[in-house]
């Protein structure tokens, strides 16, 4: 499967290909063309193909493409049949609300432990995981190795906490303390989350000229 030189653009629509075929799925179609797919996605033919092409080749011209077919090989790129490993850090509202509410196993992810610094949050479950003391984050991936760390401490710790669990071996960040993080070597990938972005280009919409009061 090639997967060389794709750009971030590309990267960010496999999800959005992914829910739709989900729910074309769900609504039984059996397969679909590239036109009706961009037409129901806001997206022109070409630039699926375009976009699907960087992976290989699916689908047959004339007849379009299997739905199901197309949607395990977009499970594939994605790495949802790998199974990786998370572990939550920081068990605050948003932290405990990940994990009480976030269907990893069903997108593919594993939730193995998760880590606070609060006397009142060591030892208490949350939807079936104990949560751990931070202090013993280091020695405790060593021991059990984790592919992302999601990260919801406060932000006066996040780059100190970043680097324990990319120096303890853990490959990804999914990062919501609302700084970004960045590393000078490549052995870790960061995912920056910001919310207040998407509510400030809904402020940007409702404020542009010709916005309905």
């Amino acid at each position: 499967m090639k997967r060389n030189r794709i750009s971030n653009n590309v990267i960010r629509r496999m999800p959005m290909y992914l829910r739709k075929l989900e729910d074309l799925l769900y609504h039984g179609v059996d397969r679909i063309s590239s036109n009706e797919l961009g037409s129901q996605m806001g997206l022109t033919p070409s630039q699926i193909r375009q976009d699907f092409s960087c992976f290989g080749e699916f689908g047959q011209q004339g007849y379009g493409y299997r739905v199901a077919e197309l949607r395990d090989q977009i499970a594939r790129i994605l790495g949802m049949n790998e199974h990786y490993s998370v572990v939550i850090v920081g068990v605050g509202n948003l932290g405990h609300a990940l994990m009480e509410n976030m269907k990893f196993e069903e997108i593919g992810f594993k939730l193995t432990a998760a880590f606070d610094t609060s006397p009142e949050k060591i030892g208490t479950v949350v939807s079936g995981i104990t949560v751990m003391d931070s202090a013993n984050i280091s020695p405790w991936l060593k021991e059990n190795p984790a592919d992302i760390a999601v990260l919801t401490v406060p932000k006066p710790v996040a780059k100190e906490m970043a680097g324990t669990v990319r120096d303890a071996g853990v490959r990804a960040i999914w990062n919501f303390t609302n700084t970004d993080l960045d590393f000078d070597k490549d052995d870790i990938q960061v995912e920056n989350i910001h919310f207040s972005d998407s509510l400030l280009t809904l402020s940007y919409y409702l404020s542009s000229p010709g916005s309905k009061k």
